[in-house]
């Protein structure tokens, strides 16, 4: 998420753009009350459990039950600030322009921290403490639009997001739905079926997702080939029982590994983004290698 604060107003954005201001007015107003009139910072909203490790499932739930204050905005660059374009600096340099105007900042503002060097070693500590991954930046680079070589995301955990395409029919004493049918974009933009998420998700999680799903409900089925009706993996799929749907959400997992008939497993939802268009979603392949982090 970006911040800008331009002489009093401050404007929440999402990567493509989304104003999400109103959905979070305690972030708004903390970043109103640092120490410039105007400024352009770069961060990311997180939900921190009470054992110190972030989970996107609770920025869904704060922001849905309206508890938006109990979020954190970490933020790690300034781009622009009282008239300075900043982007040309590099890193390092804006990390600490960015540090000093933190300083005072309230509770729901932090500076993201770094480590120089060490890439391996901090990638297995990070591991080792059950987080998601690292992101590993050159500190001489000037602020770029998108990547462009210039960081990298090494994750600890397979995580990815997938368009969903459908869901089956509870059975037994699970309410609203069994589980979500899952599918990406190939590079001729056709869906693929990627597989089935079926934890990770509370009774009140389960109603939520039904009723978003409703409105989204087709006859016609939205991969480009059916999925496969059993795999060495899991239960097998009952098409009869399964409800199509526009491709329009995407769903966040975890998940243990791609099999060989690229289908996941073991998969745990994590949450809906609202901020990714289901058009975007590919294929991730998994990055776990420690020399893959500087």
């Amino acid at each position: 998420m970006m911040a800008r604060l331009d002489r009093g107003p401050v404007k929440l954005l999402t990567r493509t753009g989304l104003d999400w201001t109103h959905k979070y007015p305690a972030i708004a107003k903390a970043v109103a009350a640092l120490d410039a009139r105007q400024a352009y910072l770069d961060g990311e909203l997180c939900g921190v459990g009470p054992d110190g490790i972030t989970s996107f499932n609770i920025v869904q739930l704060a922001s849905d039950r309206g508890n938006a204050a109990a979020l954190v905005f970490f933020l790690f660059d300034l781009l622009y600030l009282d008239g300075e374009d900043l982007r040309p600096r590099p890193l390092i340099e804006r990390k600490e322009r960015l540090r000093t105007l933190l300083a005072n900042a309230g509770p729901c503002l932090r500076y993201s921290d770094h480590v120089i060097g060490q890439g391996p070693a901090f990638y297995d500590q990070a591991c080792g403490m059950h987080v998601e991954g690292i992101v590993s930046k050159r500190i001489d680079a000037p602020y770029t639009p998108g990547n462009r070589g210039l960081w990298r995301k090494v994750k600890c955990l397979n995580r990815a997001e997938f368009v969903v395409v459908g869901w089956t029919a509870p059975e037994g004493r699970r309410p609203y739905l069994g589980t979500l049918l899952l599918g990406y974009y190939d590079p001729d933009a056709k869906l693929i079926y990627a597989g089935r998420a079926g934890t990770g998700m509370n009774d009140a999680e389960l109603q939520r997702l039904w009723r978003r799903l409703q409105p989204l409900g087709t006859d016609k089925m939205p991969l480009e080939v059916p999925p496969p009706r059993s795999t060495r993996f899991g239960s097998p799929l009952v098409l009869s029982r399964v409800h199509w749907v526009r491709p329009e959400l995407v769903a966040e997992v975890k998940f243990l590994s791609w099999t060989e008939d690229n289908l996941l497993r073991q998969v745990v939802y994590e949450g809906l983004r609202e901020d990714k268009p289901a058009k975007e979603v590919r294929q991730e392949v998994p990055r776990r290698k420690s020399g893959d982090a500087n």
